[in-house]
């Protein structure tokens, strides 16, 4: 069985053992209109970069990762989610992959959940004890990190492609997670693609996997099908999760997204199956999860 067969037929698994709920309506925020943000952005005294302040409540209110002492099903699903993605940045899976750090986000179509995914992977990683989260808005078409965790900017990964000469570290946005840091995706541009394809982006990515050997990057990338962006950011990847919204996207969807992504020989695929509730805890929004590669 190739992995697209074993890939349908685990979805099609977690598929019969859920339903849908209201909980559908959290979704990826460019789909919908943009949710209260979740943070406000502040100027940091010691470091003189925009500093965001992440609000507990309003995170708990979107069904989102909190960090704080809680215990949640949200923060134990992601846990299940981040522990392979973590075993393989650190070497220690099933083959040893190259950049293996870089890990991209990205669905067959909008609304599935993946910017939503994105940001909660990025703070459930924040919490470890040993690993640093850079969040790169790789959505340069329609960028949605800035609507979902409330924080505007004018500059970004676009603008250091574009003239590499801007210093990377005067475009992050610190947190105040100490072991999160956000770079937006920069002024939109009708060659969005070839920036993603150019030698600047690839020496930007060799940088970010080799700089610091604690560093998980994940980037919030483009949908698949409508765009082309993800297909060239996957061959800079080590890893790729595909969000798959149960009962919506289907298996020529999820087919077809692995035919354009073609042969990553080198790159972990992963998926996680969004917008469901099991039934065995009533009024719960999780996600299913499977790795295949």
């Amino acid at each position: 069985m190739d992995l697209i067969e074993r890939a349908a037929a685990r979805l099609a698994q977690q598929e019969n053992k859920t339903s849908k709920t209201e909980a559908e309506n959290v979704v990826d925020a460019r789909e919908e209109a943009p949710p209260r943000p979740v943070a406000v952005l502040h100027r940091s005294e010691e470091h003189g970069l925009p500093l965001l302040k992440l609000d507990e409540e309003r995170l708990r209110q979107a069904g989102m990762v909190v960090p704080d002492s809680t215990r949640s099903k949200i923060k134990e699903e992601y846990r299940h989610i981040k522990r392979p993605l973590l075993m393989n940045a650190a070497g220690k899976g099933t083959s040893v992959l190259k950049h293996a750090n870089l890990i991209m986000v990205t669905s067959s179509h909008p609304g599935e959940g993946k910017t939503f995914t994105a940001a909660n992977l990025a703070l459930s990683i924040a919490a470890e004890r040993d690993k640093t989260v850079l969040l790169v808005d790789a959505d340069v078409v329609r960028p949605s990190l800035g609507a979902l965790l409330g924080f505007s900017a004018e500059k970004g990964l676009v603008d250091h492609l574009i003239d590499p000469t801007l210093d990377l570290g005067d475009l992050l946005i610190k947190t105040e997670l100490p072991t999160l840091t956000i770079l937006p995706a920069g002024t939109p541009h009708h060659l969005s693609t070839e920036l993603l394809a150019s030698t600047a982006m690839q020496q930007l990515t060799e940088q970010l996997s080799s700089r610091y050997r604690d560093r998980i990057v994940i980037f919030d990338s483009p949908p698949l099908l409508p765009t082309t962006e993800s297909c060239v950011l996957a061959h800079l990847m080590g890893q790729i999760v595909i969000v798959v919204e149960a009962e919506r996207t289907t298996r020529s969807d999820v087919r077809e997204s692995l035919e354009r992504l073609g042969a990553l020989p080198e790159t972990a695929v992963g998926f996680v199956l969004n917008k469901t509730r099991h039934e065995m805890d009533p009024g719960y929004y999780g996600y299913g999860y499977g790795y295949g590669y």
